[in-house]
């Protein structure tokens, strides 16, 4: 009786290790490899210590219960009920500097290679230079305003 309790609780052990590892644990892991050695070790116990018969009974029932595991652990429903279910509805102003307009004139604080810092109307914003590399305190215009990036060329 006793080596059908170690049996089970080998098989049991190793759907445990499996499921921990499909739902928990990323990747291919320790969990996985015991999960995998346990079951494969219960099956053989099966076979070695026990008749043929109840050995493929065990056989059969251990690849019919790893099936349903994998099958209810990878479907789609399992994990709506795991993921969170809110939408983000927020939205990011990009062009904050509304009073900056195309044709105003900027200094550079920082060289522009081709990012870098200008001061307009006294705001110190990021932009991108049309002309390559632009030293600092050099008056620079702007060409255009993108939704994200102001770019200027040299004056």
């Amino acid at each position: 009786m006793t080596i059908y309790l170690i049996i089970i609780s080998l098989i049991i052990f190793g759907l445990v290790l499996l499921l921990l590892e499909f739902l928990v644990i990323p990747g291919i892991s320790v969990a996985a490899i015991g999960g995998i050695l346990m079951i494969s070790g219960g099956v053989y116990l099966a076979y070695n210590k026990l008749d043929t018969n109840t050995a493929h009974i065990i056989l059969v029932s251990t690849i019919f219960l790893v099936a349903l595991t994998c099958y209810y652990s990878l479907r789609a429903k399992t994990w709506d009920k795991l993921m969170l279910k809110t939408n983000i509805e927020a939205k990011i102003e990009y062009n904050k500097n509304k009073d900056i307009n195309i044709g105003d004139e900027a200094t550079t604080i920082s060289r522009l290679c081709p990012m870098g810092n200008i001061k307009i109307k006294g705001q110190v914003i990021e932009a991108k230079s049309i002309d390559g590399f632009i030293d600092e305190n050099k008056k620079v215009e702007i060409v255009s305003i993108n939704s994200n990036q102001i770019i200027v060329k040299l004056k």
